[in-house]
């Protein structure tokens, strides 16, 4: 590993990090509005809605998210859908952790008591005052650590978009390495990189746990 391998090819690689970040966020932020939506279809008191999004959830958790990315990228032009690589890669890994979110999510719903609905109930609160003033507040308290925890998944499955050419971290990585034939360097470099990002997540959901734990404990 030589050092002005190094500096030249860190700047190279940061560009990459940045759009890794904005592939996680993107994730992010679609998963969780997706996540709520199939939580709450999945709690209702239709039948066939649960049927129905129990279904899609079990299918899209049993499929690989390089696959989800495949589909949307190579066949939906199929059928007049285009996106570009980077779009495709935000809606397919949002969709695919969606379904893991929802999950959290409902979870948390549930482990809400019971009474609380009731005693919102008799205050005269609809049910969606109830579930966005009572409920839901109290259910983040528990999926928070689970929640963290998928976060730092979508930051290590953004390197998926090099496989639909997104120029993320990965991404550029492939694209030194094959001009430099400087595998260790880079490789290294890109590992380094991820771990750079993922420690603090880590750490933010090891203190989510220990907090909430404790919280719950006392409880």
């Amino acid at each position: 590993m030589r050092w002005h391998d190094i500096v030249d090819f860190v700047p190279i690689l940061l560009q990459g990090a940045v759009m890794s970040i904005i592939i996680t966020v993107g994730c992010l932020l679609l998963s969780t509005a997706l996540g709520l939506v199939w939580a709450l279809l999945k709690m209702s008191r239709y039948p066939a809605v649960v049927t129905a999004v129990s279904a899609m959830i079990n299918v899209v958790r049993g499929l690989p998210m390089i696959v989800l990315l495949f589909y949307i990228y190579f066949v939906l032009p199929d059928f007049h859908i285009e996106v570009s690589a980077l779009q495709a890669s935000i809606i397919g890994l949002s969709f695919g952790y969606s379904t893991y979110v929802a999950e959290i999510i409902r979870s948390g719903i549930e482990a809400v008591d019971p009474g609380q609905y009731e005693a919102a109930q008799s205050l005269g609160m609809g049910r969606v005052k109830t579930m966005v003033r009572v409920i839901l507040p109290q259910a983040v308290k528990v999926a928070l650590p689970p929640y963290s925890n998928t976060l730092v998944m979508m930051l290590k499955d953004s390197s998926l978009a090099s496989t639909i050419t997104v120029a993320e971290m990965t991404r550029q990585g492939q694209l030194i390495a094959a001009s430099t034939f400087q595998n260790i360097t880079v490789y290294t470099l890109v590992a380094i990189g991820y771990l750079l990002m993922s420690l603090p997540l880590m750490s933010m959901t090891r203190h989510l746990e220990r907090r909430f734990g404790k919280h719950k404990a006392k409880k």
